[in-house]
């Protein structure tokens, strides 16, 4: 969504800096897609999948197990978690088509109990949502749904590892590669990148492709498209002490609306089949 950054440190559950996301595979524009988004940069290549997706492995276990401690992880029989989690079983299907590592990935949903409004995805398939995103916007199985597509197109899409090997082609990149010979500290590469994932911020052309490849993802599901314009307008109302952390880093400015106003009819016929189909 428009100039993603990252929280400032992943068990910060509070703090208002904004989204933790990431991403890691290979894809091409699937061949019945509805949305026209072009295909990945090559830029993705000068950094490892393996590697990105090893560490953000390593970080969602240690947000885990901090969030654990603090009593914020929400357990598996949560109503939330549950809603969250049936949302991604019906997603996820339509989401390997567009990266093939993707059907290799590890998903995982979990949600953290937290008045930021937030939510991400990492590497490797690792999604949280942040009880804030929930529970102040009053977000509908499909508002949320649209979330939850868009943080599965950033990964998909491979935009962080795009903005990785931008700035890190001749160090975070060559030591990636080194990691998965066997050459290098896995710790000391993980904790690099980790910096690296926590202080990413996305461009407008990532955010547009985000946005439509989410809304694909969700009409195949049958989640309503036109619930990604409601949720926006959602998020413009959402202000008040200096705004949420998903408006400073993710804009809903106009443009963005009618943007996701003229792709609606695109994927209207995909969310009408897969309502008929039950």
């Amino acid at each position: 969504m428009c100039e993603l950054k990252t929280p400032s440190a992943p068990h910060r559950w509070n703090s208002r800096r904004g989204f933790l996301l990431a991403a890691a595979a290979s894809a091409a524009l699937p061949a019945a897609a509805q949305v026209d988004v072009g295909k990945p940069s090559a830029l993705r290549k000068l950094v490892p999948a393996e590697a990105l997706e090893q560490a953000a492995a390593q970080q969602f276990a240690q947000m885990k197990q901090e969030a654990k401690a603090e009593r914020a992880l929400l357990p598996a029989n949560h109503p939330q978690v549950q809603r969250l989690r049936r949302m991604a079983q019906r997603m996820v299907p339509f989401a390997l088509p567009w990266n093939d590592r993707a059907k290799r990935w590890q998903w995982e949903v979990e949600v953290i109990a937290s008045d930021q409004i937030n939510a991400f995805c990492m590497p490797g398939g690792k999604i949280a949502f942040f009880t804030g995103i929930l529970d102040k916007l009053k977000l509908s199985d499909d508002e949320a749904a649209m979330i939850m597509g868009h943080e599965m197109a950033h990964a998909l899409r491979e935009h962080a590892r795009e903005r990785v090997g931008k700035g890190n082609a001749t160090s975070i990149g060559l030591r990636l590669g080194a990691q998965l010979l066997g050459l290098g500290d896995v710790g000391a590469v993980a904790a690099d990148l980790g910096t690296q994932l926590l202080t990413l911020k996305y461009g407008r052309d990532d955010e547009t492709e985000a946005d439509l490849v989410g809304l694909e993802l969700a009409a195949r599901s049958a989640y309503n498209p036109s619930a990604s314009v409601t949720l926006w307008q959602k998020m413009a109302q959402a202000t008040g002490g200096g705004g949420p952390a998903f408006l400073s880093t993710h804009p809903s400015s106009p443009d963005r609306i009618r943007e996701l106003e003229a792709n609606v009819p695109k994927v209207q016929g995909l969310y009408e089949a897969a309502r008929r189909k039950g």
